[in-house]
């Protein structure tokens, strides 16, 4: 029978029995991170107020804030020796053989890991968000753009809350951020130019959060996970239409130099989002591989290319919308084998209908989580 090997984590791993131990003030070095931005804000003093989409994504979100603590069951979790070792997890024994022998409380130990390792790149990147979304109240060239990024402030941080509890009150561990998730954020963070924050968090981050969560909310056991991503794709489906819609309309005002520096921008973005944000902590903690192993493991397996799929096609429509898929970005696009998914039919979520809805039912969520994954498999099973 196949043992698990190395238990202990990377280093940041949390498990959190001690957590009120760790997080005294003495710790405080160990837990956060300097960054320095050369950030150019700007005031705005015409408060004329135009009946625009911006607008109207403003006064949606007012009008469809949620609360964490009220409007989630969190009573309602899996827990954690209920995993179903199948079919949720079943791709773990394509990636890693060893996964094959291991006995079923085995599997679900190594499944609990690999989710708590998911989730915790949610709540980091939403952290990123939350600090994104707070530099472009400051830099924002509009009054209107100001008041929509500090309603996305308020959004992040509740997301950054469900997350955080989500992985303490029923994960009970945390991991790392990956460095490849840093370094997307790191782009958007340090970027002195207001536009390439919006590139980078409303256009690129944003559109791995949607891909990310609407595959947990399809393939959960978990019914408080479940709603917990539904609530939040609701609030991520507004970012992303606020990008697309300011971006598109600035961008036209911009020299052609200008334009392929932004394209440069978006394309480098992607190239880190392709390949290397992967989970490949679980093949050193449980199967003794190298990074180097488990990220070929990974890529050999094919495991992720209907994720890839689900990501860039959202995300290549809309740099093509806001025009950055020019013709000096196309071919290097092209050899990522993404260049395809600029046609894709449908970016699911982003849809005046859909984001205006009033808060669905956990019943309704799972429906729609049923079918929606139904519609992506015929979509990738035809493709």
């Amino acid at each position: 029978m196949m043992k698990i090997t190395n238990v202990d984590g990377p280093p940041g791993f949390q498990e959190f029995d001690d957590i009120e131990d760790r997080m005294t003030s003495e710790h405080v070095e160990d837990v956060r991170e300097i960054f320095n931005t050369p950030l150019t804000g700007s005031y705005n003093w015409d408060y004329t107020v135009a009946d625009n989409r911006i607008k109207r994504l403003y006064e949606l979100g007012k009008e469809l804030n949620w609360n964490g603590s009220i409007d989630l069951d969190w009573s309602n979790h899996i827990k954690r020796g209920d995993l179903p070792v199948k079919p949720e997890f079943d791709d773990l024994g394509n990636v890693y053989p060893e996964y094959n022998d291991m006995s079923d409380e085995e599997k679900r130990e190594v499944s609990w890991h690999a989710s708590a390792w998911g989730l915790s790149q949610f709540l980091h990147g939403e952290q990123g968000a939350l600090l994104v979304a707070s530099q472009l109240v400051s830099c924002a060239p509009t009054y209107q753009a100001k008041l929509y990024a500090a309603s996305q402030c308020f959004d992040e941080a509740r997301h950054v809350e469900v997350f955080n509890r989500y992985l303490q009150d029923v994960m009970g561990m945390s991991y790392p951020i990956s460095p490849s998730l840093k370094a997307l954020l790191d782009k958007g963070l340090t970027d002195p130019r207001w536009d390439l924050k919006f590139i980078a968090m409303q256009i690129i981050i944003e559109g791995l959060a949607l891909a990310a969560f609407q595959s947990t909310k399809m393939s959960t056991s978990c019914p408080l996970l479940r709603d917990l991503t539904h609530y939040v794709i609701r609030d991520e489906a507004r970012h992303v239409t606020f990008g697309i819609n300011y971006l598109e309309d600035f961008n036209k005002t911009l020299s052609k130099d200008e334009i392929e520096d932004r394209a440069r921008f978006a394309y480098e973005a992607c190239v880190i989002m392709r390949d290397r944000i992967q989970n490949y902590e679980l093949g050193k903690k449980f199967f003794g591989y190298s990074e180097q192993e488990a990220r070929e493991a990974i890529l050999k397996s094919g495991v992720n290319d209907d994720f890839r799929g689900l990501l860039f096609n959202r995300v290549m429509p809309n740099l093509k919308k806001i025009g950055l898929l020019t013709e000096s970005v196309r071919p290097l696009y092209d050899e990522l084998g993404l260049l395809e998914y600029e046609v894709a039919p449908s970016d699911f979520e982003i849809d005046w209908a859909e984001i205006s809805k009033p808060l669905e039912s956990s019943d309704e969520i799972e429906t729609q989580a049923d079918e929606q994954a139904e519609v992506i498999k015929e979509m990738f099973h035809n493709h």
